[in-house]
């Protein structure tokens, strides 16, 4: 049996973490807090390349910090600022314990996501994981989730679990022939997108459907 997870915005809030990083940079670099606001716009939820992030962030605050210094900064420090979504450790216990195998399928950084899960304690209740900086291959590919299977000995098909926020996950988890919870976050399903097989407002209901059966 086997049940893989999207990681932001599915078993962490990776915006929270966000927000929390951009207040932390404006106060390290005596900036107005209120640019805060402007750092999370610019991040694009994730979507904008570091490159293009930390290029913007140099020329608006007039630094001269190296990109890839900004960048390891943010790698390291970030990810540790990231909370757990309530329930999320416990159910992936309950999980293993029912004799799920587990695995985290994402797209981003190799480091970035690598450290949140390490720092939030979810690499010790997966059984392994496949991210899309490390594989160069990005959800919705089969590919990605075909990975992570096999790193959680696992095997894709009708008795597997695909969780996930995104239509990526949704739509990349049914074409690798597994079931499909997607977390809502109070948000309708896109018209016209293959709809998931269930629904769930948080990732514990979604835990809980898998153990129901």
């Amino acid at each position: 049996m086997l049940a893989l997870f999207d990681l932001d915005g599915t078993l962490v809030d990776r915006d929270a973490g966000l927000r929390a990083w951009a207040v932390e940079f404006c106060v390290d670099r005596g900036l107005d807090p209120a640019e805060a606001d402007w750092l999370v716009a610019a991040d694009g939820d994730g979507r904008v390349a570091k490159e293009e992030f930390f290029g913007q962030i140099r020329e608006r605050y007039g630094l001269t910090d190296s990109l890839a210094a900004l960048f390891g900064q943010y790698a390291e420090r970030q990810p540790t600022l990231i909370p757990v979504f309530d329930g999320v450790l416990e159910g992936l216990a309950l999980l293993r314990l029912a004799g799920w195998r587990l695995g985290v399928v994402t797209n981003g950084y190799q480091v970035v996501q690598t450290n949140t899960l390490v720092a939030t304690g979810i690499a010790k209740h997966v059984d392994g994981w496949a991210i899309s900086g490390a594989e160069n291959i990005w959800k919705p590919d089969v590919r990605l989730f075909e990975i992570a299977a096999e790193r959680a000995g696992g095997k894709l098909g009708q008795d597997g679990w695909m969780v996930g926020d995104s239509t990526a996950d949704i739509i990349g988890g049914a074409a690798a022939g597994l079931r499909t919870i997607w977390i809502h976050h109070d948000r309708a399903w896109p018209a016209g997108e293959p709809e998931p097989t269930v629904t769930a407002s948080s990732p514990a209901d979604g835990a809980a459907v898998i153990l129901g059966g």
